[in-house]
């Protein structure tokens, strides 16, 4: 396994740090001030836009599908420095590319599964940044870590599509740009193949009978730039049959194939949080005082900082090897390595981001600096596509079946 970046990965790592020194993160603190004055706290801050501008000028966009028709045409391994990079602005730069969840795991379904039409209705919009999404599948009912648990129901009437139920942690669904939703339920409850149960339609949000009921806080963040996480409540809402994603049953298989990227994604997007949270430790370090020597001299602040970067190193290459099986087994052969990471990751950075406010203070709590809100998103993707145990199950299932 070569590493090594190849000539177009360092063309656009180059460009991206520059990208991000020169325009993300000197937005980070104006993006806040406009937001304080906007009308709404959905609203997207003016100089959003204008990064995604620069952003598409710059040839910096929908680096994250590979089909090179629509996205960059980018390998996974050569994706993952630059979601890495991501990474170190989690609120602003992901969006400034067009590569921010929900909407890349939409655009990846609407690519491999959505008709003709509906990539021209909604792929194309979403493409070009001028639209938002919404992925609808976690329910407050049930355990929606077995999807199989779903209980909306999407029933055929005539011509039409009728879906009742509830959803919550909608992420992006408060955002007033955010225009369609992909809503997972259940077109068969009693089939026999629990597996062939569910199916997935295009919702757009307009539709009567749509209720965004509230946003759903996150660590009492209510994650403005991400679009928010709704709960949303569909009241017997009728779509057109031809909103209706793959086949009848292929639900499930299609969310497995939409989870697969956005698993890695996630923990190269980490990586770089982890990596901020590495620098903004050694900048407190060297520029604090305590019992009369610098933070940097502390012995104890020694080993956060020297088991961090070793974490991070391991962490990066797993990434590094999982993307490089995806490129060249496939997702399916490399199902071990994307659940590996999934659970190594979010739970190492989790514990890093924890050491890096314990070495600000009262400052790492605070709005000061950025380590509490990633430390919250870092958290959450313990639990988001999928928290850790089940991960662990089905992994340590695979390994155990070895030897049975």
């Amino acid at each position: 396994m070569d590493f090594a970046f190849d000539a177009r990965t360092e063309e656009l790592r180059a460009k991206l740090l520059a990208f991000m020194a020169e325009h993300v993160h000197p937005a980070e603190a104006v993006a806040e001030e406009q937001r304080a004055r906007l009308d709404s706290p959905w609203l997207t801050p003016p100089v959003v836009q204008e990064l995604k501008a620069e952003a598409r000028k710059q040839g910096l966009w929908n680096l994250f599908l590979p089909d090179a028709e629509l996205g960059a045409g980018l390998t996974n391994l050569q994706y993952a420095p630059l979601a890495e990079i991501t990474g170190h602005s989690p609120q602003l730069a992901p969006t400034a590319l067009n590569c921010a969840a929900p909407d890349t795991g939409n655009m990846e379904v609407l690519a491999q599964f959505g008709t003709e039409q509906q990539r021209k209705q909604w792929l194309e919009p979403l493409l070009a940044g001028e639209i938002r999404s919404a992925f609808a599948m976690t329910e407050p009912e049930v355990a929606s870590s077995d999807a199989t648990n779903i209980e909306t129901r999407i029933e055929r009437d005539g011509d039409d599509y009728v879906i009742t139920g509830r959803k919550w942690y909608i992420s992006g669904a408060m955002n007033p740009d955010c225009r369609i939703f992909i809503v997972m339920g259940k077109t068969d409850p009693d089939g026999t193949d629990l597996r062939r149960q569910q199916s997935m339609v295009l919702v757009e949000r307009e539709t009567e009978g749509v209720e965004v009921r509230r946003a759903m806080r996150v660590y009492g963040y209510e994650d403005h730039y991400h679009g928010g996480h709704a709960e949303v409540v569909f009241h017997g809402v009728r779509v057109p049959a031809a909103n209706l994603i793959g086949e009848e049953g292929g639900g499930f298989a299609i969310a497995q194939a939409r989870l697969g990227p956005g698993r890695i994604h996630h923990c190269m997007r980490l990586i770089g949080m982890a990596e901020r949270a590495i620098e903004l430790m050694c900048r407190r370090a060297v520029s604090r005082t305590a019992f009369g020597k610098p933070l940097a001299r502390q012995g104890q602040v020694h080993a956060w900082i020297a088991d961090a970067r070793v974490a991070v190193e391991q962490l990066r290459l797993l990434v590094l090897k999982t993307a490089w099986l995806m490129d060249t087994v496939g997702n399916q052969a490399a199902h071990t390595e994307i659940q590996a990471i999934k659970i190594a990751t979010p739970r190492t950075v989790v514990d890093i981001l924890d050491q890096a406010v314990q070495l600000h203070g009262a400052g790492g709590v605070s709005q000061d600096f950025p380590l509490a809100e990633l430390w919250a998103a870092a958290r959450t993707l313990r639990l988001a596509d999928g928290p850790d145990e089940v991960h662990q199950r089905s992994l340590a299932r695979r390994e155990l079946k070895k030897y049975l």
